[in-house]
């Protein structure tokens, strides 16, 4: 397997992800809960294919890991209040888009070190 080729793959499948809670948040889901899949959807699916971008660099990959690892938690916790789970839950969300905002620096450092 190529350098990376697992993270790869698991950005690609968080782009899957992405688009199914999209889709279902428009076809399946209404008021808040529609709005929760919307925006977790957006924002794994922007996350995924800057994870997929910053593989391309050099020193990328932990830029990648945390763009993964934040789509993870920030999406997967607003999927989680949509489908029911407790609204506590919320409270969790900024961890994932803190770790979002650290691969956004981490891909500006990597691009500066290219």
């Amino acid at each position: 397997m190529r350098k990376g080729g697992g993270l790869a793959a698991l950005a690609a499948l968080s782009g899957a992800v992405a688009v199914a809670a999209g889709a279902f948040g428009a076809h399946g889901a209404s008021g808040k809960a529609a709005e929760w899949l919307r925006t977790g959807a957006e924002y794994q699916l922007i996350h995924a294919l800057a994870a997929l971008a910053a593989l391309q660099l050099p020193r990328g990959r932990p830029a990648a890991v945390l763009f993964v690892v934040g789509a993870l938690v920030f999406s997967g916790t607003l999927y989680a209040m949509a489908v029911g789970c407790p609204r506590w839950l919320g409270a969790v969300t900024p961890l994932g888009g803190a770790g979002l905002i650290g691969g956004w620096v981490l891909l500006a450092m990597a691009a500066l070190r290219r």
